[in-house]
Formats: C-alpha cells, structure tokens, sequence
C-alpha cells in the first residue's frame, strides 16, 4: 500500500494526505497502558515500546498492576506461546518485503543487542567481513528496525542501536532461550535465569534512550540553561589516563550569537543508588570538554538520571547547586 502513493507511483499526484502515525513515547506510552507507577511503567516500554496494538490485541489487555506483578507480567503475556505477542519478534521481519534473508537479518540484531554498535564489532560477533555488512544495516535502518547515531563529541564514530524495543528483548532474552520457552511451564525458570541479562542489555540501554528523550522534549530550559536543539550521547578522550569516557547524554543548544553550546552532559543508571563518585565523574569529564577546541562547555550543566536514587550527599551538593540537576523516575514521566 505504501507503493501506491510513493516516488513516481501513477497516483503520487492525487495524493490528499499522508499522515504518518509514529509509535508513542515514553510518556504517552505509559498513559495509554494505564501504569501510573513509572518504575514499573519504564520496564514495561523497555519490552513493548509505543506501539499500541501491543497492549489490546498481543498482550490482550493484560497490563502489570504495579512492581511487584511486573514479573508475573513477563511470564503470563510475553514468554506465553499462547500469547501473540510471543513470536512477534520473529514475525516482525518477516513482515518486511525488503528482508529476504531473514536468518542474516535476525543475526545482526542478535550482534547489537548483545552490545555490538558499531560495523566492526558486529562483523566480529558475526565471523563476516566488515564491508559485507553494508547493505544490511542500510536495510535494517530503511524499515526502521535500527538507528545509526552519529557521536556527540567525536564526527569520526556512530552507533547502531535497535529501534523497536521488542526486537531487542526478543534477542537479548528471548532468542537464546527459544526452545526452552516453547516447552510448556519453563518460562518462570528461563525468566529468573535471564533478569541479569535483561537488566544489562534491555533496561540498561533503553533507560539511557529515555533519559535522552527527556532531555531534548520534557525538560525546561532551567534545567540545562538553554533549548536543545540536539541530544545524543558520546565518547569523551581522556589523552592523559589513555582511556576514554561515555557520555550517556549530551545535550547541545545555541548561545546569544548563535554559536553551538554544549548545555549539560548526564550518567543515568537504572539500578544504583548515584552519589558523590558519580558526579566527580561528570565534573572530570566536564573538564576535558573545556579543555577541546570547538566545544563552548564554560557554562554545562551536569544531569544525573536514577532508577534507584541518589545518596544525602548528593542531593545536598544539587540543593545548593543549579549547575547540578538530579532527575529521579518521578521526575522522568511528571516533571521537567
């Protein structure tokens, strides 16, 4: 149906309104599957995402009532054979005319989600030339199962991240225990034997994408002193300790003239506690950015995003700090 209207297609011309309906984010997600509690709220859309068809007809209306169901959740609606939403993993290339070998495709999915982002590191997962990846990821990325995210600090690098959040917990769960889920009555094992996994390679990124989200759409210029204009995240040199630090996000804006300004940097962690440690983190990397030509960092911000929340002393320090922002899960879904 796509075809009909696009391009050179005979009917282009006729066309009265293309009306593109994207998935919801976090927020709306959260209210349109009805979870005040955003712990609970966050987990659910690192498996499920925005699209709404999930909640009515794959998950059949099951929602978790709160943290403590959210367990139960996974078992009775996601890692049920009798559930649809169970193999929607796998049906959701396949419904892609443009994948023909799906098998390939599947693999560099697998290859991210295991913590692959860029070309290289996934040739290696894959035991393939790095040139023979090209066409693939250029694929995957034109259907919208990936995104290829340029560095913020470094123009030479980019990641590729999956797009759709149930493909990566499809992979990183799912997948590599998929003839032990089949097996009527495993899937409480298999789920308790996976939540490390989980944890590490679905909450842990997709709590990063959200705090982003926040950052460029939620957030007031209070916050982070401007108006972003772009949010990512990056990787900072360290030259002098020969290593080099992730940044989870880094938000740009625009100063008075006009001139790019680096706004703020931010950690975000699901499952610590944050305290001093990690905003001597930040304020080092801080450091580093304003000692580079070309980055304007004299007056960025500092971020710190929580699951789990911050220590006494750090929430002194931010009471008597604006420079220093704390942003709780409360603070994600209702504030800015």
């Amino acid at each position: 149906m796509g075809r009909i209207l696009s391009g050179n297609a005979a009917l282009r011309g006729r066309a009265g309104l293309e009306l593109v309906v994207p998935t919801l984010d976090f927020r709306l997600a959260a209210q349109f599957w009805e979870i005040t509690d955003p712990r609970t709220a966050a987990l659910t859309n690192a498996v499920v995402g925005g699209t709404p068809a999930y909640r009515r007809e794959f998950a059949q209306g099951d929602t978790p009532a709160g943290a403590d169901d959210f367990d139960s959740w996974i078992v009775r609606a996601v890692l049920n054979p009798g559930r649809p939403l169970f193999r929607e993993g796998r049906y959701l290339l396949a419904e892609e005319p443009e994948l023909h070998d799906t098998a390939l495709y599947h693999s560099v999915l697998a290859a991210i989600a295991d913590g692959n982002h860029n070309r290289g590191g996934i040739a290696s997962y894959l035991g393939r030339k790095s040139t023979d990846l090209a066409h693939p990821l250029a694929v995957l990325q034109d259907v919208g199962m990936i995104t290829h995210e340029q560095d913020a600090f470094r123009r030479n690098r980019s990641a590729y991240r999956i797009a759709e959040p149930l493909l990566a917990f499809y992979h990183a769960v799912m997948r590599p225990a998929w003839g032990e889920l089949e097996r009527p009555g495993r899937a409480p094992n298999v789920w308790r034997r996976l939540q490390p996994t989980f944890r590490s390679k679905v909450v842990g990124p997709h709590f990063e994408r959200i705090c982003r989200e926040w950052t460029r759409w939620y957030c007031d210029s209070e916050t982070i002193g401007g108006f972003p204009s772009n949010v990512a995240s990056g990787t900072v040199p360290d030259p002098a300790n020969r290593t080099a630090h992730e940044v989870d996000v880094a938000a740009f804006g625009q100063d008075e003239t006009g001139r790019e300004r680096l706004l703020a940097i931010g950690e975000c962690k699901w499952n610590d506690i944050m305290g001093l440690g990690h905003l001597r983190r930040l304020d080092q990397i801080r450091d580093l950015l304003r000692a580079r030509e070309g980055v304007d960092a004299e007056r960025t911000r500092l971020l710190l995003f929580s699951g789990a929340g911050f220590s006494d002393d750090l929430c002194a320090v931010a009471r008597h700090d604006p420079a220093v922002q704390l942003v709780d899960m409360g603070r994600l879904y209702t504030g800015a």
